[in-house]
């Protein structure tokens, strides 16, 4: 055996609900609470964010395997390019 306090708003809603189904509101309270449970359950097993984006990452790659240890060289290349047409 369960009790719960809910404010009046949530208590008229539940009312209505309950009387426009014809169920009980004890029955509308446990439906919910299973609904709750199983969106935890699914949450649990989502994929990390790696998994849902790891077919994309590389996909377009650049061919080139030194960017991220040659960035500096390549954007002070770009820099000079870009400045001395000025």
């Amino acid at each position: 055996m369960l009790s719960i306090r809910l404010d009046n708003s949530t208590q008229n809603q539940l009312n209505i609900y309950a009387q426009s189904k014809q169920t009980s509101k004890s029955k509308i309270i446990k439906d919910a609470l299973n609904c709750y449970f199983e969106l935890l359950k699914q949450e649990s097993k989502s994929k990390t964010p790696y998994e849902t984006g790891a077919e994309l990452f590389g996909k377009y790659g650049s061919e080139q395997g030194d960017l991220s240890t040659t960035y500096k060289q390549k954007l002070k290349k770009k820099l000079n390019e870009k400045n001395s047409h000025r």
